[in-house]
């Protein structure tokens, strides 16, 4: 069987529909009513203007990174991958063109957040050399309670 085509670009507004299709059919993937939304997905992409990546085969979204900076360290959000099109390079090839593009702006340390128990993601992480930090807590303070996360089953 043929290895599927794939073009790595950059994110943008229109494709937001596709992106959060592909995010509904995540097992266990974590949806902010506030922070997935259009307008949410719109701020944080005009925030870090050219940033975040889609991966498109043919004419469809088949993964998706939103990726940002603060000046100092950058962030991936939300890395996911259709299901079939998995262990293809499609998921490292966009972590690559994030990189270089936090590269290019200067930031020289990158982090993500993994639930601990999405065992596919951990995986993929370890497998292409990230480390998981144990040196450190994670702490949250919610500042909207409207935005609420759903799992998705």
């Amino acid at each position: 069987m043929k290895k599927p085509e794939f073009e790595i670009r950059p994110l943008a507004v229109t494709d937001y529909e596709g992106l959060y299709d592909l995010w509904k059919t995540i097992k266990g993937f974590g949806l902010r009513s506030l922070d997935d939304s259009r307008e949410g997905v719109t701020r944080f992409l005009e925030r870090n203007p050219g940033m975040s990546v889609a991966a498109v085969s043919g004419n469809q979204l088949v993964g998706g990174i939103l990726c940002g900076h603060d000046g100092r360290r950058g962030c991936l959000y939300h890395v996911c991958v259709r299901e079939d099109c998995r262990r293809l390079g499609i998921g490292k090839a966009m972590v690559v063109s994030c990189m270089k593009r936090l590269r290019e702006e200067r930031i020289s340390k990158v982090s993500l957040i993994a639930f601990t128990r999405n065992d596919v993601g951990n995986a993929f992480w370890n497998r292409i050399g990230w480390t998981g930090r144990k040196d450190l807590n994670y702490y949250d303070f919610v500042l909207d309670e409207e935005n609420i996360t759903a799992f998705n089953q």
